[in-house]
């Protein structure tokens, strides 16, 4: 098994490159790719401040590498969780954070903290100081 780092899965997101598109999905269709938290953190981030693409695209891209043959995703199904809290207005970043954490209640003093999840009732537990 071998590992993306970031520039690989946005290779695979916006194709703006061919050569290293091409080279990213060579390795994906020759090895099973492993892909970090991290490196979904930084590729939402890439994605929706470099090159402007919405939380749809974001979302789909997403959702389409988690049934992607030969990609394993740390902690997928956590990850699908994020996606959906994502998906209805949750910052990613806060979203894969609070997934991550378990039974454990999590503490911030961000008011917005997975607003649109917690509205919902779909978080675990945590609290605003």
């Amino acid at each position: 098994m071998i590992a993306f780092d970031t520039n690989l899965l946005v290779r695979l997101a916006v194709n703006d490159d061919q050569q290293q598109a091409d080279i990213a999905e060579q390795l994906l269709e020759t090895q099973q790719v492993f892909i970090t938290r991290t490196v979904l953190l930084e590729t939402e981030w890439v994605l929706r401040s470099v090159y402007k693409k919405s939380r749809t695209e974001i979302s789909s891209f997403f959702s389409e590498a988690l049934i992607t043959t030969n990609l394993i995703i740390e902690n997928s199904s956590k990850i699908e969780s994020a996606i959906e809290w994502y998906n209805i207005g949750a910052d990613f970043a806060d979203a894969i954070h609070l997934c991550m954490c378990e039974n454990n209640k999590i503490h911030t003093f961000d008011a917005n903290f997975c607003k649109a999840a917690k509205k919902l009732g779909i978080t675990p537990k945590f609290k605003i100081l």
